[in-house]
């Protein structure tokens, strides 16, 4: 069953004056109580994604091919040597980064990027060995591990969140490229989301090792999924995919699915035209949940700790179009409820992910780009 997106929770969230000694520090009110607006780091260039470190501080990729190391305190690190090769094409470049699940004792770091042949790029993924410290810090020994089929001259839609599975695989979401009917087609990776092995092999059980699509193929049907995650109470993979104009869409990808893109849209073309057959058709799943008009997803997360009252196990999502963080009240798989955070920032927030202190951070998309943590306010 498709769920549209319905009213907010306890109003617009509005920013207004912080605390005593923290004046120049937003807070807003949620229905979690207030939080505080907290700028860790600035002064990124578009930053993608962040991954943090379990010796302290993250990892911050920038579009225009640099990662950065960000400490604890907010210092941000000169560009760490070793990673991909690339740089700003379009909508790609450097984007997402994971860690390893065992990164303790194998530490290999996970990217997604904009590999650009001449004239034509497409998404890949590569992946190295973080060695060093401090200073030091660097990758070593990188290795592309999966190349999608087909690069193009395009520059929307490379898709690129990256998602270990509970069984140590690697689901990759995969953009069409700005050429929708390419979505379609089991024999190109355009559009779909795949499914590896940490060294980039096929997993033996993948829906199409035995033929019918691309062995690395798990779903297609799907426009330009800019966010992805692991629902820890299912263990299940949840996406969110950017719509035309309208018709940004959750889903829980399933093996060899079909999630309809451009035959099924909840979406209008942007000239305003009617795109594909309508809102159904047989063998074609149904979205979760979907926005009209779109508030352009990006980057996804599941909360689990216990730092705001009532969250647990909410979803959260960035929006760009919309400048805003979206709060999603879950009821099983059904979406029951959405809250809007963070509006009167007027920020595109690229990214969202938990940290290991309990805490939501978020990325903004911008020359300056921002790691934001919101941070409850407790009384005295």
């Amino acid at each position: 069953m498709s769920w549209k997106r319905i009213g907010l929770i306890g109003g617009v969230a509005v920013l207004m004056s912080a605390a005593a000694g923290a004046a120049d520090t937003p807070v807003i009110e949620t229905t979690a109580g207030p939080i505080r607006v907290e700028t860790v780091a600035s002064g990124l260039a578009h930053p993608w994604a962040l991954a943090f470190l379990p010796g302290g501080g993250m990892l911050v990729t920038e579009r225009p091919g640099r990662v950065r190391f960000v400490s604890d305190d907010g210092t941000v690190s000169p560009p760490l040597k070793g990673g991909p090769i690339t740089r700003e094409w379009g909508q790609g470049g450097l984007l997402d980064i994971v860690l390893d699940p065992d990164f303790a004792n194998n530490p290999y770091v996970y990217f997604s990027y904009a590999e650009i042949d001449g004239r034509a790029a497409g998404t890949a993924v590569a992946r190295a060995r973080l060695v060093g410290d401090g200073p030091s810090m660097r990758f070593k020994d990188l290795e592309t591990i999966f190349r999608m089929s087909d690069k193009t001259r395009g520059t929307r839609h490379f898709g690129s969140r990256l998602v270990f599975a509970p069984d140590g695989t690697l689901f990759v979401t995969i953009g069409e490229r700005g050429e929708p009917d390419r979505a379609q087609d089991p024999g190109d990776h355009a559009g779909s989301v795949v499914r590896i092995n940490p060294d980039g092999s096929v997993p033996p059980d993948n829906p199409f090792v035995d033929g019918g699509a691309l062995p690395e193929i798990w779903s297609i049907g799907h426009r330009n999924a800019q966010g992805a995650a692991i629902n820890p109470a299912t263990g299940m993979l949840w996406t969110v995919a950017h719509g035309a104009r309208g018709g940004d869409e959750i889903n829980i990808p399933l093996a060899g699915h079909n999630y309809g893109w451009p035959v099924i849209s909840y979406g209008r073309h942007y000239t305003g035209g009617r795109i594909g057959e309508g809102t159904a058709k047989d063998g074609m799943e149904q979205p979760v949940f979907y926005w009209d008009p779109s508030i352009a997803p990006s980057g996804m997360a599941f909360y689990s700790g216990d730092a705001y009252p009532g969250w647990s196990g909410d979803l959260f999502i960035g929006a760009l179009k919309e400048t805003h963080l979206a709060r999603l009240d879950l009821d099983g798989d059904r979406v029951v409820g959405e809250e809007r955070l963070l509006e009167d920032l007027g920020e595109r927030i690229r990214d969202v992910r938990q940290g290991p202190d309990g805490l939501l951070y978020l990325l903004t998309d911008s020359g300056d780009g921002q790691v934001i943590r919101l941070t409850p306010v407790t009384g005295d």
